[in-house]
């Protein structure tokens, strides 16, 4: 088994570091990642200036752009062959309902997921490590239970996982879960330059609006392992009878012929 390992906190996190740990001998892994954190970075591709590939003492190559650069390039050239699976993470922090929009972690793993490759996203639910090699572990175990049922290296798929910080035995069972959602982001924070110019900085995610039971939130909140298949077709597929009778409507008055 070939992995392709990246993440969204940069090639020294020490999640990316964990999970390489934890995935080493059980398949050939491959670590390419961000130089820096690019945390919120999504699907963003860097279209307009040169990236370099380096490789640092730990035999990590490391990469001046986003997640999903890394994977692509990677995908694209730099590795020379086809992974089985590309894994995301783990994450300093959720990515759960309305996050999972602007996750690098996710965008990491959706890049090789756009590529054919089954792709997982690994994320902590709270910030600061706490319990990472119970993370990992819950990673290996679930790889390894992945390849056991043949899934690796089939039929691409995407998983968004989000892992409690909680000792390894207190951990819950994985859950099938759907995405939650967050009220808005807290308004904008102003600061002053010392140049007298006005900073903003983005403000803090919203509460969860939508933490019902069967949402990553609920699961995760009681102790399990939430697990969410995603998927990219942004089409809104129960409305789009609804946007036919406008579009009818709107071509009634199309004078242009066409």
């Amino acid at each position: 088994m070939k992995i392709l390992i990246s993440n969204d906190d940069g090639y020294q996190a020490p999640g990316i570091v964990a999970l390489y740990e934890a995935l080493k001998d059980v398949a050939e892994v491959e670590v390419i990642a961000p130089e820096q954190n690019n945390s919120a970075k999504s699907n963003a591709l860097t279209l307009n200036s040169p990236m370099y590939v380096n490789r640092a003492s730990n035999g990590f190559r490391y990469i001046n752009g986003t997640p999903a650069d890394c994977v692509h390039i990677a995908l694209t050239g730099l590795l020379g062959y086809r992974p089985d699976l590309v894994v995301s993470g783990i994450n300093n922090g959720a990515n759960m309902g309305d996050d999972t929009i602007y996750s690098g972690t996710v965008g990491a793993a959706m890049e090789g997921y756009l590529f054919g490759v089954p792709a997982i996203a690994f994320s902590q639910v709270e910030k600061n490590w706490g319990e990472l090699d119970a993370a990992a572990r819950t990673a290996r175990e679930l790889v390894l239970k992945m390849s056991q049922q043949k899934l690796i290296g089939t039929s691409p798929w995407l998983l968004n996982v989000n892992i409690p910080n909680l000792p390894f035995e207190q951990l819950g069972h994985v859950k099938l879960c759907r995405l939650g959602r967050r009220h808005a982001a807290e308004s904008v924070i102003t600061q002053t330059s010392p140049r007298g110019e006005t900073m903003y900085w983005i403000g803090a995610a919203g509460p969860a609006l939508d933490e019902a039971e069967g949402t990553d939130f609920h699961a995760t909140a009681q102790g399990h392992i939430a697990m969410t298949p995603l998927k990219v077709d942004l089409t809104d597929h129960d409305r789009l009878g609804y946007w036919a009778q406008t579009a009818a409507r709107l071509r009634q008055g199309d004078h242009s012929g066409s």
